[in-house]
């Protein structure tokens, strides 16, 4: 039970310190600065950008993989059609 407890809070502590990582590099200009807004500025367009690439990415790849399936089966059903006009008009 304590190595549980133990390897939850290790592990909270290693995403804290990932996650507050960037931020800490803004801590050398002084707290009312314009280099320390642009520098938070930077920080908040670049995470805003990589998270809103992260969720195009993840919708193609959900597409892709959900129409996949529905284009293979409208592909055999246009196959089925095709044979059966050939069938009929032969």
């Amino acid at each position: 039970m304590i190595k549980k407890i133990f390897l939850i809070i290790f592990f909270f502590i290693s995403i804290n310190s990932f996650v507050f990582a960037d931020s800490n590099r803004c801590k050398e200009f002084t707290k009312f600065s314009v280099e320390y807004f642009k520098c938070k500025g930077n920080i908040v367009k670049d995470k805003t950008i990589s998270t809103g690439q992260n969720i195009i990415k993840d919708t193609k790849d959900y597409q892709n993989n959900e129409w996949s399936k529905e284009k293979e089966k409208m592909n055999k059903v246009k196959e089925k059609i095709y044979k059966t006009k050939d069938k009929v008009l032969n």
